[in-house]
């Protein structure tokens, strides 16, 4: 009794003396936070003189040549992405820290199917999961109850509207376009995996999936503090744009060359209004691809300059990131045949209707 006493006014006092010091790390954290976006804000705002006086002063380059305004966009485009990426990757990476996989199973799991859907394709946004965790992801989602299409709604959003994704667009292209791409590729993967789930397509997951028991969710720790989040940020940035890095300077390196090179409306005349096909063939030529959202937008922004119609571009983007063979092949292990080839007629149908929309409507 004097043991079990003594540990719970011990507990107490512990606390009171741990206030002090937290308190002082939320300062100190928050003031270094402070400067650091200072500095980044300065660095950001002064880019496009930095990337005018490398090509036209360090490099002697003649202005208003194809060779000029392609390095010049590229001298502007890598730093400016570079430090949206970290900004971005930094905050979302704290946020991550309050979603585990499991978590998120139990979030979804014993929910009502659309709004399971909606919550999933939210979810999707924030969490870390890519095409490359597609196989374990689905099993641990099937095992644990959650709806098939709810788990779907899931996967079409966590690599097609993450956000390396809206914050590329926000920062090459504004608020706007960012803003349809979001609202329309959340709507795909809400809608795609409703109308899945009511396609009661459950049979044709592979068998050695549906016999698998759920494994119980692991006990997370919720006590980090904040150092610890800010670890996680940090790693996070290494981690993300260790991978992302070569997509992203050939994706600027591509969109550069179209920048410089390839005559004003030229692209009109392929992905244009007037061509019907073109979104059609903009999403057959999208689902071959493997590309993500930092090695593709640069290039949706270049084709948008050159004439390209925002439905057509938005569809083959949409594509790229949300059908691509890769991740195909992956979920192969767990999905037969037929629930693939579903999977990839519906999405394709909603990229499609997305891409008409926008070529009608803007």
């Amino acid at each position: 009794m004097e043991t079990m006493k003594k540990g719970s006014d011990d507990n107490p006092m512990e606390q009171a003396e741990a206030l002090p010091e937290k308190k002082e790390n939320f300062w100190l954290y928050s003031v270094t936070g402070l400067f650091g976006i200072a500095v980044w804000w300065l660095i950001y705002t002064n880019l496009p003189q930095v990337s005018s006086f490398l090509t036209y002063s360090l490099l002697k380059i003649e202005e208003n040549t194809h060779l000029g305004s392609a390095l010049e966009f590229f001298f502007y485009d890598v730093p400016k992405v570079m430090m949206l990426l970290v900004l971005v990757i930094f905050g979302v990476g704290i946020i991550r820290t309050f979603f585990t996989p499991e978590r998120t199973r139990e979030m979804l799991s014993g929910k009502s199917e659309f709004a399971g859907n909606i919550l999933a394709a939210l979810l999707g946004i924030v969490t870390p999961f890519c095409s490359c965790s597609a196989v374990p992801l689905f099993i641990g989602f099937v095992t644990a109850g959650v709806p098939l299409g709810v788990t779907f709604s899931f996967l079409i959003a966590a690599p097609l509207v993450n956000e390396i994704a809206v914050v590329l667009l926000y920062g090459l292209l504004g608020w706007k376009i960012a803003a349809i791409y979001m609202g329309t590729g959340l709507s795909i993967a809400i809608l795609a995996g409703w109308v899945l789930g009511r396609m009661r397509l459950e049979g044709h997951i592979e068998d050695w999936v549906t016999q698998m028991n759920a494994t119980p969710a692991g006990q997370e720790d919720e006590r980090l503090s904040w150092k610890d989040r800010i670890e996680a940020g940090a790693t996070a940035v290494k981690e993300i744009l260790g991978k992302v890095w070569i997509y992203l300077v050939i994706g600027i390196a591509v969109g550069a060359g179209i920048h410089g090179y390839v005559p004003e409306g030229f692209m009109a005349s392929i992905m244009g209004k007037g061509a019907w096909w073109s979104v059609p063939l903009a999403v057959g030529m999208g689902v071959p691809m493997y590309s993500n959202a930092a090695g593709i937008v640069p290039i949706v922004e270049a084709l948008l300059g050159k004439g390209a119609a925002l439905g057509t571009v938005l569809a083959f983007m949409m594509s790229v990131i949300a059908l691509s063979l890769p991740e195909m092949i992956i979920l192969r292990k767990v999905l037969k045949p037929r629930l693939i080839a579903t999977f990839i007629g519906v999405v394709a149908a909603g990229i499609l209707v997305v891409g008409y929309l926008f070529n009608l409507l803007i």
